[in-house]
């Protein structure tokens, strides 16, 4: 019976170990370029979704059915006919809603500013400590935001460890030459993201998502009316953070990802909620304007 409980034991211990924490799907293009050699996209394909998928980025054991899933899609724009890259990622984060077979979009971002270094067969090396190439410190960034943005919608907060961290990769690499990663780039970029997301004006729309997803998605199996109501009551916050500093990357981020299914939630309320929800979301996202202007009827 010892033995028994011994190898059961050792065997939980290497399933935690071994178990991580993204399932991410990656897909590398090049449809504009011409690539005489495509086995090099093919390689660098799959040592993105090795580094990606091959790394602990929580600190907690995730089961294998619980991997946050993510698609991460470069389309390479340039190439040398070496080593160097140029390219725009996009990168994409779910999570699913409770007690349905819906999964909710997280994260929805468009990466313009990835030029890196790449030869075929290398391996991608990273570390938290410091700068080791822009392809390992972009998909780290991304993966802590990813995971950030996953536990955000399960915890008030939850986030804030690996926004932490995804902000450490972008002080490190202020070292480098790349862009994307310097307040001065654009107001656009990573060190926007990163510094959106762990500044406390922004703290109402990471309260927002916790409540919007845990509270309102998560309950619309149970009881779709009541949840509809409630997170309209929510709305307003989404109106606030917008005037703390107009264009900012966080809720231009949070509607990217979420303005389609916001009219879709609403367009099964009553007509005055609907109304509601369209002139508060008109005013807080006035880029998706004509979307929700949908939700009139008209």
């Amino acid at each position: 019976m010892k033995r028994l409980i011994t190898v059961t034991a050792l065997l939980l211990c290497c399933i935690s170990i071994n178990a991580q924490d993204l399932n991410a799907r990656v897909k590398v293009v090049a449809p504009k370029i011409q690539i005489t050699n495509k086995r090099i996209l093919q390689t660098l394909e799959t040592a993105m979704k090795d580094f990606l998928n091959g790394r602990k980025w929580t600190t907690d054991v995730i089961a294998p059915n619980e991997r946050i899933e993510c698609n991460f899609v470069l389309n390479v724009t340039s190439w040398d006919g070496s080593s160097n890259f140029t390219g725009e990622l996009q990168v994409q984060s779910s999570r699913p809603v409770y007690n349905s077979a819906y999964t909710t979009t997280l994260l929805n971002i468009n990466d313009r500013d990835f030029d890196f270094s790449y030869a075929e067969g290398q391996t991608i090396d990273y570390s938290d400590q410091n700068f080791q190439s822009n392809l390992s410190s972009v998909m780290a960034f991304y993966a802590y935001m990813i995971v950030g943005m996953d536990y955000d919608s399960f915890s008030r907060y939850g986030g804030t460890p690996y926004f932490l961290k995804a902000q450490t990769v972008s002080i490190n690499a202020q070292t480098s030459s790349y862009k994307g990663w310097k307040a001065f780039d654009n107001n656009l970029n990573r060190y926007w993201l990163a510094e959106n997301l762990n500044n406390k004006l922004y703290n109402n729309l990471r309260e927002f998502i916790y409540n919007y997803h845990r509270n309102g998605l998560d309950a619309m199996a149970d009881n779709p009316s009541k949840a509809r109501k409630y997170i309209g009551s929510l709305l307003p916050v989404l109106n606030q953070v917008d005037r703390k500093r107009l264009g900012s990357y966080f809720p231009l981020a949070f509607f990217t990802a979420k303005n389609a299914e916001l009219v879709s939630i609403f367009s099964a309320a009553s007509a005055q909620d609907k109304i509601n929800a369209m002139n508060i979301l008109s005013a807080a996202d006035p880029a998706n304007g004509n979307k929700y202007q949908s939700l009139s009827g008209r």
